[in-house]
């Protein structure tokens, strides 16, 4: 089930969901004014929204590409454009000429903050565009829904990574500032990475 294109994905995944959006965004900016614990508490609310939509796809797909082998093809190509837009978004940060917003801080109640949270990802149509075409990119046509599951706990830990990671990172001002001065370069690695990922998905040659 993990093979080398796999670990590749799997950092485009990550990539991806640690690039300036929504989600990351706003736990940078809740981070920076409200702390680390209400970072995380809206880190937390952003992951199970990530989880409503990741099960969803995992319950719909695995019927759905069983009988339709075109569907699965078309939400691949779905997600090697969508790659593809995000390295093209990634290169105009670069090079652009002033820094790029650092986060949208979030206020209120722990509840209140898990729940904004929450709202975030459920709300995204991003966020089941995502995660249905990670599953058709990442497992074959006849995928049961067993491999689907083990798919899922493998790209959710990489999401905990990244969106408890940034309430941990940007809770720390030298970390701030330190992604401030190299946030170009940031920006010109995910382009690569998602330039990379877009094109071995479009050229791969399925069994």
């Amino acid at each position: 089930m993990i093979t080398a294109q796999f670990v590749a994905i799997w950092i485009a995944w990550v990539l991806a969901g640690g690039s300036p959006g929504p989600a990351t965004m706003g736990i940078a900016g809740t981070a920076m004014t409200a702390g680390r614990a209400s970072a995380l508490v809206f880190a937390l609310g952003i992951l199970a929204g990530s989880a409503a939509w990741g099960i969803a796809a995992a319950l719909g797909l695995s019927a759905i590409m069983l009988a339709n082998a075109w569907v699965f093809e078309m939400i691949r190509y779905a997600g090697a454009l969508y790659l593809g837009w995000l390295a093209l978004k990634a290169l105009r940060r670069a090079a652009s000429s002033g820094p790029a917003a650092m986060g949208t801080p979030f206020s209120g109640s722990a509840r209140t903050l898990f729940m904004k949270g929450a709202a975030i990802h459920i709300t995204n149509p991003k966020a089941i565009l995502s995660w249905g075409s990670i599953y058709a990119i990442v497992a074959p046509a006849d995928a049961t829904p067993l491999m689907l599951f083990g798919y899922f706990g493998l790209l959710y830990a990489g999401s905990m990574l990244i969106f408890l990671g940034y309430a941990l990172l940007f809770s720390s001002a030298a970390v701030v500032r330190a992604y401030a001065r190299a946030q170009r370069w940031f920006d010109l690695v995910f382009a690569g990475f998602f330039g990379f990922a877009s094109f071995k998905i479009l050229t791969a040659r399925l069994e």
